[in-house]
């Protein structure tokens, strides 16, 4: 009664509403005094009658009456006439933008120009790109994460190209021109009143915060008992906890609570409950109490149903003005002037900015209601767009404290709106200039990071989740910071040079408190307790790092700017310095008669710290002052004189001996923390800013100080100093003494020193240091990426550092160091260095890892050698430095080098007097390789009127002066050369000498006459003789050694063989009767080349027994009948990869009956094999141990792993390849069968007739069993003769092999039919025999469609798993009843050979016949084993087959339609044409219907030859493995030639119409009993289908050539079960085409008491379990089995370097690739 009244009432509300006029209602407004106060009350008293009269409000209904009552009123006042009238004339009126400003959905393809967009922020919608000269450059394809829109028409972000063909039309030649003269002054201001209004109300309803009362103006005077309590949501709570607490709050089913909880991440918000107030707030009370233990509660609020309905129609009218400002520029700039107009209460008052500051108190939907708003009107009016941006940056610190405090995304906070202000150049740098935006938005971020030590720097909390989440958050800034630096100003103002100075100065501030931060001191003694905080620093230092470079570039881009930055900078780094207290102690250092005053600090023990960016950002500017020239033109304005460069290299050279130290492994006991901090300071994310500018930081400092000092300071510091400074100290550590850890680590610490001069000296390829460019240092990079291996595109990228706009530069400059080698097979193209780039190979590149260091070593020494040279590695020729550097390859002939030089090669000269290792005699030689390219280049390029001043040869020359009197550096190379332990460096000793030679020729030659020129020439010429034969003689005595060890060899054969003659003559006389067995036994293949797999002419081929070996125990074995089993590890599943109905399921399988297969073979059961062999009992105590630990496993520490072992599922012992039971190996089984033939074999008919007789007599005995236990003699009478039915057979085969044939063939019950094991259950040898003759089917179809041969190309594991299973099938018959076999038999005898009284049997349409065959074949010998007559069981087979194959030519015939076959008669109609023609017209004679008539006997016999192939193919298999035949070598891939052939090997005739031919008695009964059934009749009356033959593979869908075509079908793809919502993870089934919503818990489905996804869900319709998927957004191929089983594959996409993208990671241009696809293809089948 209730409800009806209720029906009335909305019956009653629904026509008072739709009474309303909206016309007369605007008429209304229009004389109103008081426009405000008659639309709100119109709002008042409609709007909660439309909105939320009920729990679950029907939207579409809502939607009309809102259209009808409220919205129609607006546009009717708005636009004076029938809105229809009046949005046409607006459109027509309005002159389209410029701009194309369509809002990005989430996953919509997007693109960007890599060589004319701004910066990575541009991009285009794919219409417009399509439409755009961008598509044929360089191009970056994403996917939208929502709320962007396209940037096509705004010139200021594409250097080139800024309109598509569509928006190049609608370019005004006066852009400034006010779009408000295209409207009526009426029309201006009814918009103006109705805007204001309006905009207005849906501003104080949205941020409304009160639950119980409205706003002023619309409170109505019926107030009901009706509230929501409303749900909101967080980014805190998980599902589960919101999904159970609501489940236990308001009492709803879980699918209920998984929808509320969908919603209301999608949405923001959603009602939970509808009632009175009373339950709304006892369910608020629950909801809070139940997630408020951990974590703050979800936020419930009890709203009343006016409320909640004012704010969904606040909602629409957002929408609504977005779509009514889209008629016209006009509407635009009018509801902008609305929305930025200054309220009552002054600066910050108007309705943007209290939407702006309300943000973080609306719900997801109301914001991104209103983001779209803001984009589709300020941000598409150039005007208010940069009156927006001033907003936005007045209120800047005040949105991101919001967002700080906010727990949602920023995607859906207002401060991601950052994005498109911020990246407008003009716009930036005026924000920058009139906001001071960039100091603001650095002292913002410093806000938010309070957490400071003693000396006031950062100091990170533990990083805990908590911790990781609000860091993520003030990242953000980073980002805002980044977005307004992004583009440099090409002209600068006075007032631009101050603010950006200003905002520099604050920056400074920021890493002022990140220098020195997190240091550490070395652990000695105990280990670490626990790990210190390092994570939050290092990821602070990787977010600035884009930023770092982006200063540098500002400054660089003015004089004035640059000089000022680099005075501030120093004097902050100043200020740090006087800080530290560490190292008080002045110390003098004299080495080489030079001395130095220091200070006393030992890295070991000190505290040091790897975070120094103001060191580096001042090396930074001082290699700008030397780029830009700056040093050189105003020397004046810069501090140098206040310079002090042992303050500049401390910090970073304690870093440095850090690193050092810790390859040396003396701090070990600090963790991992600190490998991980070295890690990252060396890798390509970070070193740019960090290794790369201590580098740089050295070299500054080295270039202003004495050589001799520096590298006096560096010994120190490497606490070296000692070794190098005292005579002979040395040789306390000899390598027998007690210190081998402290030998070891000096020798570390040394070779890291020498490696570090190397870099200083050597690394000149950054603009600044040395005249190079940034192209150079790229090439450079490349070059020595490419010096260890050949790499793809992808990992060039990973190796070098990208820019602030996500590029590396490598396009530009690749093609001149290397050739592209083309993707082949594999789909994979790599890039190789041209051989002329080698001679840039540097050996101690600063950027090597250890291991790529030994890599590329390896690598150029193989080179080298191939190409017959030197393996020497000599130093590359370097670029000269630039002048404020020059001074640094002093460092090479300085006194203190020379003198470290020498210690060490005396080290090498006398090996057993000092601990010393080669990598540092290698470093060493390197140096003065250095110095020796470095003096020649001099030589080479110094003029008359310069001094050469560099004159190392000379240095190295003169031996110690005395007391010592050390011999010569070139004296000790000289013994050096000849050392027998230094082989691996004598190649290098002999170029450092020639190299020497030859300078010393140059020397000589500039002061002598030309006559010593040509004495020069000589000498090269001999020296080059010598090494020439010096090579030739070592290459002759390698020669003569390797044929002395040969000879010795040799002789020794022949010793042992004399020895042991008798042994020796044994062996071979074995071999040689082992071959002849083998020429016997296969030499019906040999001889014959006729071979028969079955019938009474079958080709008899004796197996050898085989010996084979168990994986798990190594035993080996023959497997015979009465031996161990043995077994392959095997995996039996489900299959539908033939099926062409992939709804057609097993509805019961309890009840199910599968003896007859249908042809359209829906569901079937393929068994594969990884091909290892085990005993069965060593398998089933592996598995058994295998369950054990399984068990013995707590379940809360249960890993999920890759099989199931509840259900039988395990792994093989050897390859880990998924498994779930073991296939027997056995002997061939028909030759266990096999009696004496001595009674003429009977033909077709006569064996019909004795079988059918013999089929009756065990129906008679069974029947007369089951009705008495006495004996009936009327039955005994009609036995055929030699018919036994009492015998029962002995079961040849060992209890081993009979568990292990009982044990497979229950796996495969339970499998196919997806039922408990029952060992017991008839249907049990029907699955074995399916199994067989499926998996032989998938095997044939596979090597069709891949054009292999049937024969001898499949890999042995396959090859051993169709023999094993074959024999398996014909040998389970033994473990069997044998009533139930033979029960099997005559069931499948009975459907194609008919038996009065016998039950009905499926029409021949409707079974597939090479299943039939098969289970016929192997169920046949539980019959023939109680015939005593001398019928042969292979004269049965025989016959067999031969039915089936006749019963098949006529399912054929039946289903073949003369209009499918188009192709022209090549030849007449011969014999066998004739033949199948009167075939055909003896079926239409007994269907008695008018089948098509054929035009000719050739047509109908090649359609016969071509359905009837693939039948043929599989028999051959299946005879080939059950009989042991061996295979027909002449064998055509593929074609209808193949026929012959198989029929022969069959015991067909090669006409295969003749078998009727030759049957004719037998033939008109059967093709007349196939014609007339039933079922036949209906398919011929068009009542019902069939498959015609042959059957057309399963192919994947066909994909969309171009990736981005697939992403856009993906992103209007909408979530099935969620409103229209956009699905977040669209999967593209590529079996089916389906696509679906994937991880999600929107579209989760139970399935057998399990909740899965929609994939999962998905295979078990598409697949029987299995299934294959691409993820469209992630660019992945996803593989499913079963429930728990799954993994992911390269996809079938490609980009233009033949690389697959997973994880759409660099975002490139990708079309499909056939190669991929197949594998993919293959794996399905497999």
């Amino acid at each position: 009664m209730a409800s009806s009244v209720q029906e009335s009432e909305e019956l009653g509300t629904d026509g008072e509403l739709l009474g309303c006029s909206a016309r007369d209602v605007a008429l209304k407004w229009l004389q109103a005094t008081d426009l405000p106060k008659e639309v709100y009350q119109h709002l008042a008293y409609y709007v909660p009658k439309i909105y939320c009269r009920q729990a679950d409000p029907v939207t579409d209904h809502e939607e009309m009456l809102a259209q009808h009552t409220l919205l129609g009123a607006l546009e009717w006042y708005l636009c004076g006439e029938d809105p229809a009238i009046g949005f046409q004339k607006l459109e027509q009126a309005n002159k389209p933008s410029q701009l194309c400003g369509r809002v990005f959905k989430v996953g919509e393809p997007t693109y960007s120009c890599r060589d004319c967009a701004v910066d990575t922020t541009c991009v285009l919608c794919m219409e417009c790109f399509l439409g755009s000269v961008h598509r044929e450059h360089r191009y970056r394809m994403t996917t939208s994460g929502g709320g962007g829109f396209c940037d096509c028409g705004d010139a200021e972000a594409w250097k080139e190209g800024p309109y598509c063909q569509k928006h190049g039309l609608n370019i005004s030649e006066n852009e400034t021109e006010d779009p408000l003269i295209n409207l009526s002054e009426d029309m201006v201001a009814r918009a103006y009143n109705i805007f204001a209004i309006m905009f207005q109300y849906t501003v104080d309803i949205l941020t409304w915060e009160k639950e119980n009362e409205l706003p002023k103006g619309l409170e109505h005077t019926e107030k009901e008992d009706n509230y929501y309590c409303m749900l909101f949501n967080d980014e805190v709570h998980t599902y589960e906890q919101v999904i159970y607490t609501l489940q236990k709050a308001v009492n709803c089913s879980q699918k209920e609570a998984i929808s509320f909880a969908t919603t209301v991440d999608r949405d923001g918000r959603r009602s939970v409950l509808f009632g009175s107030f009373q339950n709304c707030d006892q369910a608020k009370s629950v909801i809070v109490r139940n997630t408020s233990r951990q974590t703050k509660p979800l936020k419930v609020q009890v709203m009343h149903s006016a409320i909640v309905a004012h704010q969904t129609f606040g909602l629409r009218i957002l929408s609504w003005l977005g779509q009514i400002i889209g008629y016209s520029d006009g509407l635009r700039r009018i509801l902008c002037q609305v929305g930025l107009q200054e309220g009552p209460d002054g600066e910050n008052s108007s309705l943007v900015d209290k939407l702006m500051l309300c943000d973080s108190i609306l719900w997801k939907g109301a914001r991104n209601c209103y983001h779209q708003l803001f984009m589709s009107s300020l941000l598409m009016d150039l005007k208010y767009k940069k009156l927006f941006a001033i907003c936005f940056a007045k209120n800047y610190q005040q949105l991101q404290r919001d967002f700080m405090e906010d727990d949602h995304e920023r995607a859906v906070s207002v401060a991601a709106l950052s994005v498109q202000l911020f990246t407008v150049p003009t716009m930036a740098r005026m924000l920058i200039t009139e906001e001071d935006l960039m100091t603001t938005i650095i002292k913002t971020f410093m806000d938010h990071l309070q957490h400071r030590d003693i000396q006031g720097r950062f100091q990170f909390e533990r990083y805990t989740a908590v911790q990781a989440f609000k860091f993520r958050r003030v990242q953000s800034l980073i980002l805002d910071l980044k977005y307004l630096l992004i583009s440099k100003p090409p002209e600068w103002t006075p007032a631009l040079r101050t603010k950006f100075l200003e905002g520099f100065y604050a920056f400074l501030e920021l890493l002022k408190c990140m220098q020195g931060m997190d240091p550490i001191t070395r652990q000695v003694g105990q280990h670490i307790e626990m790990e210190p905080e390092w994570e939050a620093a290092f990821t602070l230092q990787m977010k600035l790092t884009h930023i770092i470079s982006m200063m540098q570039d500002w400054c660089s881009a003015d004089e004035h700017v640059l000089i000022e930055a680099y005075k501030k900078c120093l004097a902050v780094l100043t200020h740090c310095h006087s800080g530290f207290t560490d190292g008080e102690q002045p110390i003098t250092l004299t080495l080489a008669g030079h001395s130095v005053e220091t200070i006393r600090y030992c890295v070991s023990q000190e505290k040091v710290s790897i975070h120094l960016p103001v060191s580096r950002l001042l090396a930074g500017l001082h290699a700008l002052l030397s780029k830009s020239e700056v040093a050189y033109k105003f020397p004046e304005l810069l501090p140098f004189s206040e310079l002090s460069p042992p303050m500049l290299i401390e910090h970073p050279l304690r870093c440095l001996v850090l690193c050092a130290q810790v390859h040396a492994g003396m701090w070990r006991r600090n963790g991992f923390s600190l490998v991980n901090q070295i890690y990252y300071y060396h890798n390509v994310k970070c070193r740019r800013e960090m290794f790369d500018k201590d580098i740089v930081m050295l070299q500054a400092g080295a270039s202003m100080m004495d050589p001799n000092h520096f590298l006096m300071i560096v010994l120190s510091r490497f606490e070296l100093f000692q070794i190098f400074g005292t005579p002979d100290y040395g040789k306390r550590f000899r390598k027998d003494s007690t210190n081998k850890d402290l030998v070891q680590q000096n020798n570390t610490l040394i070779e890291e020193m020498l490696h570090l001069i190397i870099m200083i000296v050597g690394e000149r390829f950054c603009p600044g240091v040395g005249h190079v460019t940034a192209a150079d240092e790229i090439k450079r990079e490349i070059v020595h990426q490419l010096s260890i291996r050949p790499m793809a595109h992808s990992e060039l990228v990973k190796a070098l550092p990208e820019d602030e706009n996500k590029e590396t530069g490598m396009e530009q400059v690749i093609e001149t160091i290397a050739s592209f080698k083309k993707p082949g097979l594999t789909g994979r193209g790599l890039y190789e260095l041209k051989p002329e780039c080698t001679r840039d190979f540097n050996l101690f590149y600063y950027h090597y890892s250890r291991a790529e260091q030994s890599k590329a070593e390896e690598a150029q020494r193989k080179l080298k050698r191939l190409n017959e040279e030197d393996t020497a590695l000599p130093p590359p020729v370097l670029p000269p430095f630039c002048p404020l550097f020059a001074s640094l390859i002093n460092i090479l002939q300085s006194d203190v080098m020379l003198c470290i030089m020498g210690t060490i090669l005396q080290w090498a000269v006398e090996p057993n007097g000092y601990s010393w290792s080669e990598a540092m005699l290698q470093r060493v030689l390197h140096l003065i390789g250095m110095a020796l390219q470095e003096e020649n280049q001099h030589l080479q390029n110094i003029s008359e009127d310069n001094v050469l001043t560099f004159t190392f040869s000379q240095k190295i020359s003169r031996p110690g002066e005395a007391p010592t009197t050390t011999p010569s550096i070139l004296a000790l190379l000289e013994t050096l050369q000849n050392a027998a332990h230094l082989e691996v460096h004598k190649d290098m000793i002999r170029w450092i000498l020639k190299t020497f030679g030859t300078i010393k020729k140059i020397r000589e030659s500039s002061s002598a006459t030309p006559v010593m020129e040509v004495e020069g020439n000589v000498l090269e010429e001999n020296t080059r003789d010598k090494d020439k034969a010096e090579r030739k003689r070592k290459a002759e005595i390698a020669r003569l050694r390797k044929e002395k060890i040969m000879a010795q060899m040799s002789e020794m054969q022949r010793h042992f063989i004399d020895e042991n003659k008798e042994l020796f003559q044994q062996s071979m006389d074995e071999l040689s009767v082992s071959a002849s067995t083998s020429h016997d036994n296969s030499s019906p293949a040999l001889l014959d080349s006729k071979l028969v797999a079955l019938g009474p002419h079958q080709t008899r081929f004796v197996e050898q027994s085989q010996l084979v070996t168990c994986i798990l125990c190594q035993e080996e074995q023959a497997y015979n009948v009465d031996s161990k089993a043995m077994v392959l590890a095997a995996f039996i599943q489900r299959s539908t990869v033939f099926s062409k109905n992939r709804a057609k399921i097993i509805q019961d399988p309890d009840n199910y009956d599968p003896l007859f297969m249908h042809p359209d073979l829906a569901c079937g059961t393929h068994t594969g094999s990884c091909g290892h062999i085990m005993h069965a009992h060593c398998w089933q105590r592996y598995f058994d141990a295998v369950q054990m630990k399984e068990q013995r496993r707590q379940q809360r520490l249960r890993v999920h792993t890759s099989y199931d072992v509840e259900n039988g599922e395990f792994l093989c012992p050897l390859c880990q390849c998924l498994s779930n039971t073991v296939i027997p190996m056995l002997p061939p089984p028909r030759s266990l069968y096999h009696r004496l033939d001595f009674s003429e074999q009977p033909d077709l008919a006569e064996w019909v007739n004795v079988t059918g007789q013999q089929i009756r007599v065990i129906k008679e005995l069974a029947e007369e069993k089951s009705t008495s236990e006495s004996e009936s003699s009327t039955v005994e009478t009609n036995v055929p003769e030699g018919f036994r039915p009492s015998f029962q057979p002995k079961n040849p085969y060992s209890d081993s092999i009979k568990e292990m044939l009982t044990t497979f063939g229950t796996a495969t019950y339970k499998v196919g039919l997806n039922v408990h094991p029952n060992e017991q259950d008839p249907r049990v040898p029907i699955m074995c025999w399916e199994s067989c003759a499926y998996t032989i089917q998938t095997i044939e179809r596979i090597l069709t469609d891949e054009e292999r041969p049937l024969f001898g190309n499949l890999p042995c594991r396959q090859d051993d798993c169709l023999k094993s299973l074959t024999r398996f099938a014909a040998a389970h018959w033994t473990v069997c009843p044998l009533s139930v076999v033979q029960k099997h038999f005559s069931r499948l005898l009975q459907s194609i050979v008919r038996q009065e009284g016998s039950e009905e049997a499926p029409s021949v349409l409707d079974i597939d016949m090479f299943h039939l065959m098969v289970s016929l074949v192997l169920s046949f010998p539980a019959v023939q084993c109680q015939d005593f007559s001398g019928y042969s069981l292979g004269i049965g087979d025989l016959h067999l087959f031969h039915l089936v194959t006749m019963a098949h030519i006529i399912q054929i015939m039946l289903t073949s339609s003369p209009d499918d076959n188009g192709m022209e008669q090549e030849c007449p109609d011969g014999e066998e044409e004739l033949a199948a023609l009167a075939l055909y017209s003896t079926i239409c004679q007994y269907t008695g219907s008018t089948l098509k008539r054929w035009s000719s006997g050739w047509h109908l016999y090649r359609t016969i030859k071509t359905a009837i192939l693939p039948f043929l193919r599989c028999s051959a298999l299946f005879f080939h493995y059950l009989n042991g035949v061996p295979a027909p070598t002449e064998l055509p891939v593929s074609g209808l030639s193949q026929i012959d052939h198989l029929c022969s090997f069959l015991s067909l005739p090669s006409n295969v119409i003749s078998i009727f031919q030759q049957n004719p008695q037998v033939m008109d009964n059967l093709i007349n009993s196939w014609c007339k059934h039933k079922e036949v009749k209906r398919f011929l009356d068009v009542e019902q289908t069939a498959i015609s033959y042959p059957r057309e593979s399963n192919k994947l869908i066909d994909l969309p050539e171009d990736y981005s075509s697939l992403i856009n079908q993906a992103s209007n793809f909408s979530c099935p079960k969620s409103a229209g919502d956009k699905s977040r993870a669209p999967t593209l089934c590529l079996v089916c085409g389906a696509m679906l919503c994937s991880q999600s818990y929107c579209c989760q489905t139970d399935l057998d008491g399990d909740d899965v996804g929609a994939c999962t869900a998905h295979t078990y319709v598409c697949g029987s379990g299995m299934g294959i998927f691409l993820r469209v957004r992630e660019c992945q191929v996803l593989f499913l089995a079963g429930k728990t089983k799954g993994c992911f594959y390269p996809p079938p996409y490609l980009d233009d370097y033949g690389e697959t993208d997973q994880g759409l990671r660099y975002v490139r241009r990708f079309i499909t690739n056939t190669s991929t696809s197949a594998g993919i293809f293959q794996r399905t089948q497999m």
